[in-house]
């Protein structure tokens, strides 16, 4: 899945537009709630390497917030990683490369939303 493709289903169904905020890495895009300003999800364009992947150059996905009872399980799945960036208790990392499918990965970014909204309660 493309990463212009997350956008566009942010757009359409939460009204959100990627955000670049991290100066020091600035194609990470940061989807975040309009309300709170929380963070849902981040796309990055990651080296293999960091990701404890075989290969050269870099390689998309994307991180979602995680019901921590799972996020165990997960990574222990093809296309599911430890959270890059982020804390590797309550996110996990997506690889966009085709592994995952896409009606997945829309289903773990609406439930990334579903979390982080059900926080600010």
């Amino acid at each position: 899945m493309e990463r212009e493709e997350i956008f566009k289903y942010a757009k359409n169904v939460y009204g959100t537009t990627p955000e670049y905020l991290l100066r020091k890495y600035p194609s990470y895009a940061v989807l975040r709630m309009k309300e709170t300003g929380k963070w849902y999800a981040v796309l990055m364009s990651v080296p293999m390497e960091k990701l404890g992947m075989e290969g050269n150059g870099e390689t998309e996905i994307l991180n979602v917030k995680c019901d921590p009872e799972m996020v165990g399980a997960l990574v222990q799945s093809k296309g599911f990683l430890p959270a890059y960036y982020m804390n590797k208790k309550d996110w996990i990392s997506i690889l966009l490369d085709g592994t995952v499918n896409e009606i997945e990965i829309l289903d773990f970014l609406d439930r990334s939303y579903e979390q982080v909204e059900r926080e600010k309660r």
